[in-house]
């Protein structure tokens, strides 16, 4: 699997999709340092949220093969501005998390990462399993 790097604010869904692309049993653990683990690189909501925090995210995307853009799909307002994905010399990706949530608006956080730049978008769940394969066929590719 190409090494991923995963952005979002907190809550987005960043360490229970790690969990479910390494196969673990999801429990929830906050993510107080940047983790680097086999494939997978976990960052804190905090670094996508704060200004001053948020240029160290651009710097360790140059450890990844891809960059992953995640947004809930049942969040009010998107953290990444138009066109951010031109911030790095990477793949970057769109990932909307919790598709499958009663409240949630997929369709919504898939444009606003379309707007950020991201030209691969995926919609999963990583609760119900929902587009997760679809996701590790094309870090595997």
């Amino acid at each position: 699997m190409k090494k991923l790097i995963l952005i979002g604010r907190s809550e987005s869904g960043k360490t229970t999709l790690t969990q479910i692309l390494r196969g673990e049993e999801i429990s929830y653990n906050k993510t107080q340092y940047i983790k680097f683990e086999n494939q997978l690189i976990d960052t804190p909501g905090e670094y996508a949220q704060t200004h001053t925090l948020g240029r160290a995210l651009a710097l360790y995307s140059y450890e990844a093969d891809i960059v992953g853009l995640l947004i809930s799909a049942n969040e009010p307002y998107s953290l990444f501005p138009p066109c951010i994905t031109c911030m790095v010399n990477r793949e970057v990706i769109g990932i909307v998390t919790k598709s499958q949530e009663p409240d949630a608006n997929p369709e919504r956080a898939e444009n606003w990462l379309r707007l950020s730049g991201c030209k691969q978008v995926f919609k999963i769940d990583s609760v119900t399993g929902y587009g997760v394969n679809e996701l590790i066929t094309y870090l595997n590719r």
